[in-house]
């Protein structure tokens, strides 16, 4: 009877890791990548946003991490800018 028990709890600790792994890359694979991917681009592939700082529509270049060109890491608007734009949810034109 022991060897059967333990060979349930294998199984049963086997399937729920595989659907563990299957959550965990259906969620990884349905998120975005990068925090600019949905932000509308120029013709020069640049991003479109407004600019906290100055209160000005901009098309600049996004680094991978969401930081503008113009990104500038002592500023408190700057610094709001990256933070919005990696939650999706800065200003746009």
């Amino acid at each position: 009877m022991d060897d059967r028990l333990e060979s349930i709890i294998r199984s049963a600790a086997r399937t729920a890791g595989k659907r563990y792994e299957e959550a965990k890359r259906a969620y990884r694979d349905g998120r975005d990548p990068s925090p600019t991917h949905s932000l509308p681009r120029d013709a020069e592939g640049r991003a479109k946003i407004v600019c906290r700082r100055h209160a000005e529509r901009r098309a600049v270049a996004v680094d991978a991490k969401g930081r503008p060109a113009c990104f500038d890491p002592d500023h408190p608007d700057c610094q709001g800018c990256v933070e919005d734009i990696r939650e999706g949810m800065v200003e746009t034109w």
